[in-house]
């Protein structure tokens, strides 16, 4: 039989996604972290994946989907929270614009899954179905092994115990709460998502109305995560716009790096901080390193963190800014304290081994 005729769509599906393979899967796993610090994975979106010298793996809002694949119709879902907010009815042009850089299935240990909300780009029912499968196993703080938990607001729990996650394996957070697995401490703060406040449960003819209605509990719905590592501490803010009770937080705890979802907001809609934003996040929270996530993987809110870096480079003096901005790439690790200092991220470009073995030229005059 010809290359040809085995060729089919299926098989070219299994050959080519995820498009990474195992490569992050198989960083991940060989990653030795050094004592003093922690390393992070940035997965798209807002999805990372922390490791500590401890062995400890955590996974913030892993999610495994993607956006629009179809034009349908060219209508969204009356009551689908961007509809709700400004009124719009075209179908959003929501196309994933990075690959999936990390195999759920491929993932062979992790120690707590948590979501900062229930949007479907922040949760993942193919990664939850395979840590339930699997049966990963942790421990507590006692050294108890115990189920992988599944950590989340109340919204985010009902969703995975809809999916078919037994409800002794979540957790419900609110802000306050306190979870300790292994070498971390993971403290839930509040979210300001108001994107969230617009979710309804219900859409399309059996829609619930919210004008004139009194907000649903954001604490339900959303939560921002501080993360206590040997390396530092991390604060995940989700999909939060900005707020001045980020300066709360920042007065309440020490924050060394922070996460901030930014985004080049459509005219007539606001569902990401701007580079503004961004950096009076980063001063109230009063962090080391503020990190823009989610600019990323939506084509419709990708944004340039030159943007930022203008900004910053401009305000910083005058301002008297303790913090400066990195700019990451998906799929790529940032180690801190170790790479403090670094303002920018690169992909590992290779050949650092060139000349070391015999090349095979002609001549070396054609080099």
């Amino acid at each position: 039989m010809s290359k040809i005729d085995e060729i089919t769509r299926e098989n070219w599906i299994m050959s080519t996604f995820p498009e990474w393979g195992t490569w992050l899967n198989e960083e991940i796993e060989n990653e030795e972290v050094k004592p003093g610090t922690v390393a992070m994975w940035w997965l798209g979106c807002t999805g990372m994946w922390f490791k500590t010298p401890g062995g400890c793996n955590i996974t913030v809002d892993l999610w495994c989907g993607n956006g629009k694949r179809s034009h349908g119709d060219g209508k969204m879902k009356v009551g689908h929270q961007m509809a709700n907010m400004c009124g719009a009815r075209a179908m959003q042009p929501n196309l994933r614009a990075v690959p999936f850089v990390i195999d759920p299935f491929a993932i062979k240990g992790v120690d707590a899954v948590l979501a900062t909300h229930y949007h479907q780009d922040h949760m993942s029912a193919e990664y939850a179905a395979h840590v339930i499968k699997s049966g990963m196993m942790t421990t507590d703080e006692n050294g108890k092994e115990i189920p992988v938990p599944f950590i989340g607001p109340k919204k985010s729990v009902e969703l995975w115990e809809k999916w078919g996650v037994p409800a002794d394996r979540c957790i419900t957070v609110r802000p306050g709460d306190s979870i300790k697995i292994k070498d971390i401490e993971i403290i839930a703060l509040d979210s300001f998502d108001r994107t969230c406040i617009v979710t309804t449960d219900s859409q399309g003819e059996d829609r619930e109305e919210l004008t004139g209605k009194c907000p649903t509990d954001m604490d339900d719905k959303a939560v921002n995560y501080l993360i206590k590592t040997p390396g530092g501490n991390i604060y995940h803010s989700g999909d939060s716009h900005y707020s001045i009770y980020f300066a709360k937080h920042g007065k309440d705890y020490d924050i060394d790096v922070a996460f901030g979802s930014y985004g080049e907001n459509p005219v007539g809609m606001q569902d990401k901080m701007t580079s503004v934003d961004i950096l009076r996040m980063a001063e109230a929270l009063r962090c080391k390193v503020v990190v823009p996530i989610h600019y990323d993987v939506w084509t419709n809110f990708m944004a340039d963190v030159n943007e930022i870096n203008v900004l910053y480079h401009m305000k910083k003096d005058r301002l008297g800014y303790e913090f400066h901005p990195f700019f990451w790439e998906v799929g790529g690790k940032y180690v801190y304290p170790t790479d403090k200092e670094k303002r920018a991220y690169h992909h590992r470009r290779g050949f650092e081994d060139c000349f070391e073995a015999p090349q095979n030229i002609p001549f070396r005059s054609l080099l």
